[in-house]
């Protein structure tokens, strides 16, 4: 009953907060009074926030690194990364559901979160990207990584079924499964979508989300004209749900429950801080997220009062970091790439500070390959002279084990 309770009053407080033809100030006057009522009841519960002051400004910048260091100091439990750890492999230490990313920065981070805030998730996701699962059997299928107990809520819900394929055991070993499914709802990373389309999944959902990495490109068209269908977004990180896409295709943030600061990045991008207002376990106030993105100039047409978000362009730790300071941004890395006709994956590693190395598939026509190499040598010469490119043409099949990154900085967090 709590359980059901918790879903269906999140559910309708989403809804109602994204609601079209609520104004933005309307909106943010909620969103205050949320943020208000947060600071004062539950960001004081846990050690690092004991004489916390009123004003969210007044309070520092936090990051994974400090949160990780200290993360007993962040959870109102008082509960040490080492036992977080411990209870991993169950999935949760008493009531209490624990999580991970999946460490594609190579610093991986925990969650952990109580039986009403699971819930709370559930209601949100299904007033953000499931409208209607509520009056209609669902079958929805998950393909991640690591399944979570954050997951497993859904199936208290009689109308929905759930499945969790694990990315990392390799496709081969449940595409029957996954197709015997034949959910109506599939979810994730756009490598696995694209994997689906190229190798002809007898797959028809009838919504299909990308989720866990960035969606380039090249992927989009390729995964929509496969399945017929629109291809949504789910922006989601270890930190929290951050954004969803709209039925008219717009990406909102999800600021019913947190509160979104931006840092500019250069070029038009910023970096978000975020406060999950919502959360009562784990407190994050004003955390430094590694994402890349680009806000929308103009409101989404579907009239909901949460911001739009242009493109999730990548992540900071991917950024290029040349000679004097230049820092290249994935998109403008990848755009240099994709300038070349018929090209449709490849992988663009700066391997050190003077070199970077373009693979592309074999198969790829010798002109459009020099082509690119051509695009981004340029692109290097004009914003730090010295870095030499080299062209590798190798097969670039799918890898399970590890997130797609095609811009990838493989240098250690500071040049020598």
């Amino acid at each position: 009953m709590i359980a059901a309770i918790e879903v269906l009053s999140s559910y309708f407080r989403t809804k109602r907060l994204s609601r079209p033809g609520l104004s933005r100030a309307d909106f943010e006057a909620a969103q205050t009074r949320a943020l208000a009522r947060w600071l004062h009841n539950d960001l004081p519960q846990v050690r690092a926030y004991a004489a916390a002051p009123a004003r969210l400004s007044d309070l520092p910048i936090t990051d994974k690194a400090q949160l990780m260091a200290q993360f007993h100091r962040y959870n109102r439990p008082g509960l040490t990364a080492e036992q977080a750890w411990a209870g991993l492999e169950g999935g949760k230490i008493g009531r209490l559901t624990i999580g991970c990313s999946t460490g594609t920065s190579g610093n991986r981070g925990l969650f952990v979160i109580s039986e009403a805030e699971r819930f709370r998730w559930l209601g949100s996701i299904l007033a953000k990207c499931m409208d209607g699962l509520l009056t209609r059997p669902s079958r929805v299928a998950i393909v991640l990584p690591r399944d979570t107990r954050l997951y497993h809520a859904a199936r208290r819900l009689p109308w929905l079924q759930l499945r969790v394929f694990d990315i990392t055991i390799g496709p081969v070993n449940w595409r029957a499964e996954l197709e015997s499914f034949a959910p109506t709802v599939l979810l994730a990373p756009p490598r696995l979508l694209r994997h689906f389309a190229e190798s002809r999944y007898r797959l028809q959902p009838q919504r299909i989300f990308a989720a866990a990495e960035t969606l380039d490109p090249p992927d989009r068209p390729m995964i929509e004209g496969y399945f017929n269908r629109p291809l949504d977004q789910i922006y989601m990180a270890t930190e929290g749900l951050f954004a969803t896409t709209c039925r008219h295709g717009g990406l909102h943030l999800a600021e019913d429950a947190t509160f979104f600061e931006f840092e500019p990045a250069g070029d038009g991008l910023v970096t978000p801080l975020v406060t999950a207002f919502r959360r009562e376990t784990q407190i994050m106030a004003r955390y430094r997220m590694n994402d890349l993105l680009r806000l929308a100039d103009t409101p989404c047409s579907c009239g909901s009062p949460l911001r739009h978000v242009h493109e999730i362009v990548g992540r900071m730790d991917d950024c290029f970091r040349l000679a004097g300071g230049v820092l290249l941004t994935p998109d403008v890395l990848r755009n240099a790439v994709l300038s070349a006709r018929d090209i449709d994956d490849f992988r663009l590693v700066q391997r050190s500070g003077t070199q970077v190395e373009l693979l592309l598939p074999p198969e790829l026509p010798e002109a459009s390959a020099q082509a690119a190499a051509t695009a981004v040598q340029a692109l290097l010469n004009q914003r730090s002279p010295g870095v030499q490119l080299t062209l590798t043409r190798r097969p670039l099949p799918l890898d399970a084990t590890r997130k797609l990154r095609r811009v990838e900085c493989a240098l250690p967090q500071a040049l020598p």
